[in-house]
């Protein structure tokens, strides 16, 4: 069954199609590992630091670094300073959305 709002959305013309699908798939790459994944599922719930996020997960420190720079450099999480501390937060408005129908499908309590 459609609904009404994609009945109405006019179709997209091959070749705008054909880099959005390019853009969408980079996009499904970054989120494509375990790690990152559990790291934007922390980050939807608000900031994080890598410590943090490395105890969340159970891993060391600087694999978590290696997964948030893959991130900061996909424009999908973005960090705030604090002193010592950088502060981790999702920055990429369709990685927030993304995160929020995967947790509703995945993680929410039955």
């Amino acid at each position: 069954m459609i609904d009404e709002t994609q009945s109405q959305r006019a179709p997209m013309d091959p070749e705008a199609m054909r880099s959005a699908a390019a853009e969408a798939s980079e996009f499904l790459k970054s989120l494509g590992n375990p790690h990152r994944l559990m790291i934007l599922c922390a980050l939807n719930t608000g900031e994080r630091s890598v410590g943090q996020l490395a105890e969340f997960l159970g891993i060391r420190d600087s694999t978590v670094s290696q997964h948030l720079a893959l991130l900061r450099r996909d424009r999908i999480i973005a960090g705030r300073r604090d002193g010592q501390v950088i502060w981790y937060r999702i920055a990429s408005e369709p990685a927030r959305r993304m995160m929020a129908v995967l947790y509703d499908s995945f993680c929410a309590a039955p």
